[in-house]
């Protein structure tokens, strides 16, 4: 199989390398003769991020036969692709080549017209922006990655390696991409998905907010009942005007919004804490860790034992 990867100007060496990484471990473990190439608008040579000139660079005729396509990542100010880069990506999945768009290479890809109708992924901080701009894509922040067969998208940075290892294991099997895995030191399949790494701020209000008070004792009392009733009475405002300026100036439900706090203490105390599941459950509000453990997976496509081993902050 071969695979061409899109190198321009301005890339950087992690986004470049990953699918060469991975694809070209596959010939190196003795999997399968895959052949990765790099290519770019013309033949010649691409100045990195970092400052390194790579030389030997093909030109777009290596779209001709080329497998699979990966646009690693892509230009941070967003441009279109130029006409020749299209016409050959377009020109290529028409007779039947695979494109992937790797973290901004969905944008990429989208612009393509490939997404129509369908999911996509991209880095978490660009996924509004990619909404915005194709609306006719669902784009999902939570995953990894989205394979949709003839084309494919993933999540932020890293997530490359979980997309690429899925074509190997889509491709090869699951004894493959096992083995390639193995030998890169990285896990063969990621347990949830992109939204455990997004921020979620608290926003800040002013203190003389009715709104902003009952946020600030609502965080202050989590383990409480914190019904819309008592947070409308922490603002003084009656329930039906509470629950319309709430969602004025969240842009989400009381209930929603205790729900997303709760997850977040229960998240730092993961974190920073060796408290068990049932006393973090209780800590933050859940009443009983079953309700934790299945808000968690739903928000965060994870267990907080999993999370726990990720993300501890004390290791």
């Amino acid at each position: 199989m071969k695979i061409a990867i899109h190198a321009f100007e301005g890339v950087t060496l992690f986004h470049l390398s990953v699918p060469q990484m991975v694809f070209d471990e596959v010939s190196r473990q003795g999997l399968a003769g895959w052949e990765t190439v790099l290519f770019s608008d013309r033949a010649g040579s691409v100045r990195t991020a970092e400052g390194y000139t790579l030389g030997r660079v093909q030109g777009l005729s290596a779209t001709d036969d080329a497998d699979l396509i990966v646009l690693p990542s892509w230009v941070d100010d967003g441009r279109e692709l130029r006409p020749g880069l299209r016409r050959a990506l377009l020109r290529a999945h028409d007779r039947g080549a695979a494109i992937a768009g790797l973290c901004l290479g969905a944008i990429a890809v989208a612009d393509l017209g490939l997404l129509e109708g369908r999911s996509a992924v991209t880095h978490w901080r660009a996924a509004e922006g990619l909404a915005s701009r194709h609306p006719d894509v669902a784009v999902d922040s939570r995953v990894l990655y989205l394979d949709h067969g003839d084309v494919m998208t993933s999540a932020g940075t890293a997530s490359g390696i979980d997309a690429c290892l899925h074509v190997v294991r889509t491709r090869l099997g699951a004894g493959a991409a096992n083995q390639v895995a193995r030998s890169l030191v990285v896990a063969p399949h990621r347990e949830g998905g992109q939204a455990q790494y997004i921020e979620r701020p608290v926003a800040q209000r002013s203190a003389d907010d009715p709104i902003g008070a009952a946020s600030a004792w609502a965080l202050r009392n989590l383990t409480e009942d914190l019904s819309i009733d008592r947070l409308a009475n922490a603002a003084h405002m009656s329930r039906r005007t509470f629950v319309r300026a709430f969602r004025d100036s969240t842009g989400t439900t009381p209930a929603a919004w205790v729900r997303s706090r709760r997850l977040d203490e229960a998240r730092r105390l993961l974190e920073v804490t060796d408290l068990s599941v049932d006393q973090i459950a209780a800590s933050c509000g859940f009443g009983n860790p079953v309700t934790l453990r299945q808000n968690f997976a739903a928000a965060f496509g994870s267990t907080p034992s999993g999370y726990r081993l990720r993300f501890d902050a004390r290791s």
